[in-house]
């Protein structure tokens, strides 16, 4: 196969991309599954646990980060030739920032800090959900990286 569709039915040719290592565009994609699944379940408990309890700055930077989130697991299914440097450029600092918000005692506004909760809806399914997305935004970085690194003799051969 010479070329792949891209966005838009846009022809492309796919030599030097991630996509021609058949095992990293496999573990890319599963990794990006899962990674988006972990989001959901992690974004279901705070629907759950309601919004308000969380401060402004976490509030926006959640859905900021979303954001970020959704478009490079998109970027994997839509076959773009970033999205491994876009899931090394969100799965790191997200599994970061995800155990700075909630697995650290409070320390700011940007804290939504699990240990020592009351009255703000954190159960056990709330560690489970942001642990999985902790979980799945490394995967997805791993997954990245390794696809990254897969093209880039590719990449320099040509």
């Amino acid at each position: 196969m010479s070329g792949v569709v891209g966005v838009g039915g846009r022809a492309r040719d796919a030599q030097g991309t991630w996509l021609v290592d058949q095992r990293a565009a496999r573990w890319l994609r599963y990794a990006a599954a899962f990674y988006g699944v972990a989001w959901a379940v992690h974004t279901g408990d705070h629907v759950g646990r309601g919004l308000g309890v969380v401060t402004p700055e976490v509030a926006v930077l959640g859905s900021t980060v979303a954001v970020l989130q959704l478009a490079a697991v998109g970027a994997v299914f839509a076959r773009w030739r970033w999205a491994p440097l876009a899931a090394v450029a969100i799965g790191f600092p997200d599994a970061v920032g995800i155990a700075a918000v909630h697995l650290l005692p409070h320390w700011s506004a940007f804290s939504d800090a699990f240990p020592g909760s009351h009255g703000t809806g954190v159960t056990t399914f709330s560690w489970f959900a942001a642990i999985l997305e902790i979980v799945g935004a490394l995967a997805f970085g791993f997954a990245g990286l390794y696809a990254w690194r897969r093209i880039a003799p590719v990449a320099e051969s040509q």
